[in-house]
C-alpha cells in the first residue's frame, strides 16, 4: 500500500474459527520453525485464544526433550484454522476480509 510499507504485522481479528486434527509430527514442526517470526506466531496465537506457548523458544529444540512444547505448536500452526474475520493494517487501519479461510488482500487502485 501507498506509504505503509513497514505495515506488519496485521491485527488478527477473528469471528470463526475451527479445529481439525492432524496426526501430530514432531520433525515436521522442527522443521518449519526456523522460517517462522515467532513474535508474530505468538500474538496470532493470542488472538484466537491459545495462551500456553512460552514468550520465547528455547534454542536448540530437540524432538524428544520439548515434545508438550512441539505439540501445542502443532496445535497453534496446522491445526487451528480462521475461517471467518479480517486482517487489519496497523497503520492504514484499512481491513481485510477473511471469507472461508482466505485473506482477501486486493487493494483498490488508488492504494497501489
Amino acid at each position: 500500500m501507498k506509504g505503509f510499507e513497514q505495515a506488519f504485522p496485521l491485527k488478527l481479528i477473528p469471528t470463526k474459527i475451527t479445529k481439525e486434527e492432524i496426526k501430530f509430527n514432531a520433525a515436521f514442526v522442527v522443521h518449519l520453525l526456523p522460517k517462522i517470526d515467532y513474535k508474530v506466531l505468538l500474538y496470532a496465537a493470542s488472538t484466537v485464544g491459545i495462551k500456553n506457548l512460552p514468550a520465547e523458544l528455547p534454542r536448540p529444540i530437540d524432538a524428544t526433550q520439548h515434545v508438550d512444547l512441539l505439540k501445542a505448536l502443532h496445535h497453534t500452526l496446522l491445526e487451528i484454522h480462521v475461517e471467518e474475520g479480517k486482517l487489519v493494517c496497523p497503520k492504514s487501519e484499512r481491513e481485510f476480509p477473511i471469507k472461508q479461510g482466505i485473506p482477501n488482500m486486493r487493494l483498490n487502485e488508488d492504494e497501489v
